[in-house]
């Protein structure tokens, strides 16, 4: 997508467009692709970075620079740098069916990976291969959102898959070193945040080997720390209890 501005007849390329409606009429603002994420995440503060030129238009394509009495209407003010602020945080980016097309399979596949990584067949505690997933996904008809993050949506994924197929989240392996005092009473408030329980040591202090749903991780540290008054510890022994081997289900 090329265009120009209509005073000056700059060529602006690799251009992304950013729009919003207010007060009735349209504004866009033209900045470099992929670079309004980042600044929309915080990793990129210069706006020069972002913006291609800090004018406000009401159609970047054809070069329509927006009028001041439009900018006062519709945003209180005609500073044009922080009108372009205000667009760049709220405003829509604007994208080619192709471009949305692309993000979306991308997100589909990120997805698919993520579920893959964290997840096992329950019954051999092997992992699933991301084509596997990519597939279970398409025959529950799994519908990417391009406003939530990979992370929230494999969640999402996991829960649906598990009323068509065998699976879950590998558990993670924790070993707890409690006070013998406090240990016993609080064994009891752990339990129900435990799947398996693989070994117990009572000598000087309970020692605790156990297994984990990743998703219980915080309570249960929070709960050691409240309970011991620091004087406990938690140890992540495997982050996922997968069996070894390079097998997986095709």
């Amino acid at each position: 997508m090329s265009i120009f501005t209509p005073t000056n007849q700059i060529r602006l390329t690799n251009v992304a467009v950013v729009r919003m409606k207010r007060a009735g009429k349209r504004f866009e603002i033209a900045c470099y692709k992929n670079k309004v994420v980042g600044w929309r995440s915080g990793v990129e503060k210069d706006l020069d970075e972002v913006l291609q030129t800090h004018s406000v238009f009401v159609n970047v394509s054809k070069g329509q620079v927006a009028k001041k009495e439009d900018l006062i209407s519709a945003f209180g003010t005609d500073d044009q740098t922080e009108i372009c602020k205000q667009i760049l945080t709220k405003g829509e980016v604007q994208v080619s069916d192709k471009e949305r097309h692309t993000q979306l399979e991308q997100m589909f596949r990120d997805i698919a990976t993520i579920v893959a990584d964290k997840c096992v067949n329950p019954e051999t505690k092997r992992p699933y291969t991301v084509i596997l997933i990519e597939r279970a996904m398409k025959d529950i008809h799994y519908s990417v959102k391009p406003n939530k993050s990979t992370k929230q949506q494999a969640l999402e994924v996991i829960k649906q898959l598990k009323e068509k197929m065998k699976i879950e989240r590998a558990h993670m392996r924790l070993r707890f070193i409690l006070p013998v005092n406090e240990g016993k009473k609080l064994k009891e408030k752990l339990k129900p945040l435990i799947k398996v329980i693989e070994s117990e040591d009572y000598s000087q202090q309970l020692e605790i080997v156990c297994l984990i749903d990743p998703g219980c991780f915080r309570e249960i540290d929070e709960l050691i720390k409240k309970e011991t008054k620091g004087k406990g510890s938690l140890e992540v022994l495997n982050l996922k209890d997968v069996e070894e081997g390079d097998e997986k289900f095709e």
